[in-house]
């Protein structure tokens, strides 16, 4: 199994029967932004994926209406219709600086909390549990970073880096869990004025973790997790004090 593969099962945790159709167009959302359907991808038949998400074929119908007003899916009829995954769009620097500037300072940390909470228990987890394959996944991950020659594909990087981490733990939940965190923060961290243009520091990072997997080190991979994810958060924190003081309203 790949690791675009493992990661996109992940993305389809079933629902709870009353799901409703906003439940479960954020979960499609999430799976395509953070690139675990690729560009031109066909998604599963409607029946497919309703039945992978527990939900009516109706409120899928819905969500896929959603989805295609969002620009992510476009519909193709004929023999060879069906749902098709559009190509992914970058948005402005500056509608980020803007969503930045609007969240609360308690929000923010709150965030923070939850994704240190998260990741740090994926990676201790992952250190127990993980195979010699699935490492091998997570360290194909930062080799993408490596080479990625966008804000876009940097933050998709990083976030399936964090996702296999969390797939590797054999953890459905803190899988969910952490895809949903990439995909309402993780784009931020990449931005120029948060510092997302030099991926140095997050490379040794990523690769400091895999090698505290690798050796079955869980007190380590855990705290190194945090604390990856605890110096990003403070970037966004301080850069957004500077967004705020820079205002003149």
């Amino acid at each position: 199994m790949t690791a675009l593969n493992s990661a996109r099962n992940t993305a389809f945790i079933r629902l709870r029967q009353e799901g409703r159709t906003d439940e479960v167009a954020r979960r499609l959302v999430e799976a395509i932004e953070l690139g675990l359907f690729a560009e031109g991808q066909q998604l599963p038949s409607e029946s497919e994926l309703a039945l992978q998400l527990g939900v009516a074929t109706v409120t899928l119908r819905e969500a896929l209406v959603v989805l295609r007003q969002r620009g992510l899916i476009e519909t193709r009829r004929g023999r060879n219709g069906g749902s098709f995954v559009c190509a992914p769009v970058e948005l402005p620097e500056a509608l980020l600086l803007q969503r930045l500037r609007e969240m609360s300072g308690p929000d923010l940390r709150d965030l923070g909390d939850e994704q240190t909470a998260i990741s740090g228990t994926a990676a201790r987890l992952a250190a127990r549990r993980s195979s010699p394959e699935q490492q091998a996944r997570i360290g194909q991950h930062i080799e993408t970073l490596r080479q990625a020659g966008s804000r876009l594909a940097r933050h998709r990087a990083d976030a399936r880096f964090h996702i296999e981490v969390a797939a590797a733990a054999q953890s459905l939940r803190l899988t969910h869990a952490e895809m949903r965190l990439q995909s309402e923060i993780g784009e931020l961290l990449w931005m120029e004025a948060a510092g997302g243009g030099d991926i140095t520091l997050v490379e040794q990072e990523h690769q400091a973790i895999l090698q505290a997997l690798v050796a079955g080190d869980p007190v380590l991979a855990g705290a190194l997790a945090e604390a990856h994810v605890t110096r990003g958060i403070k970037r966004l924190i301080s850069l957004r004090l500077e967004l705020l003081a820079a205002d003149p309203d």
